[in-house]
């Protein structure tokens, strides 16, 4: 609860006769209308900020006062038309792709191919951080390839930005020996089909009898 007297003198202070200055929309409600949530943003240190002599509320600017700053980077994988956006912070050793554990990524044959960073620089690495994954659009197999690549660029990303160049290097070069395609997207799409034949370079049977 806030004091009466504090809330008195708050409520003075808006309807201060002579006072010429345009009220902030909380003061322009009658004194014993103010809610106990207006008053608490009137009277708190974090929240109200002194300007042209009167209070006005700031709950952003308290936000961002409070707001502590995460060390974490943003990256993303692709192949084909899939696109995998991975959000890599400090953490717990926690890895998810579309809210789920990578654990449980469908479909089940290809859950190796996605593990395989986590089974190249083994668990350790992964257990200070917390990986976001988000992925959207191509087939099955395009968005396994996206979600893999998007792991593997996003611990290097954070190793060379909030760990030292000499762990990037060596995790960049055990990923980049095994498979290039784990930090480099693939260029690689379909060939559009062509009039004249079944496929993009097959040609229809001719006879000329």
């Amino acid at each position: 609860m806030v004091p009466r007297l504090l809330v008195d003198e708050v409520v003075g202070r808006f309807h201060a006769p002579g006072h010429k200055e345009e009220p902030h929309t909380y003061a322009k409600a009658r004194p014993s209308r103010l809610s106990a949530v207006s008053i608490h943003f009137m009277v708190s240190p974090l929240v109200v900020s002194e300007r042209h002599g009167g209070l006005v509320a700031c709950p952003q600017k308290a936000m961002a006062e409070t707001k502590r700053k995460v060390d974490g980077v943003q990256v993303f994988g692709r192949k084909k038309t899939s696109v995998a956006v991975a959000y890599c912070k400090r953490g717990k050793g926690l890895i998810k792709v579309n809210g789920q554990p990578i654990e449980h990524v469908q479909p089940e044959g290809l859950r190796d191919k996605v593990l395989e960073p986590i089974y190249l620089l083994g668990y350790p690495r992964f257990s200070g951080v917390d990986i976001r994954i988000r992925v959207r659009g191509g087939g099955h197999t395009a968005q396994i390839y996206a979600i893999r690549q998007a792991l593997s660029k996003s611990i290097v990303a954070f190793n060379q930005k909030y760990v030292d160049e000499a762990t990037k290097k060596e995790i960049k070069d055990i990923l980049m020996s095994y498979d290039r395609s784990l930090l480099v997207a693939d260029p690689r799409r379909c060939e559009p089909k062509k009039f004249g034949g079944r496929s993009a370079r097959a040609r229809f049977q001719k006879s000329y009898r």
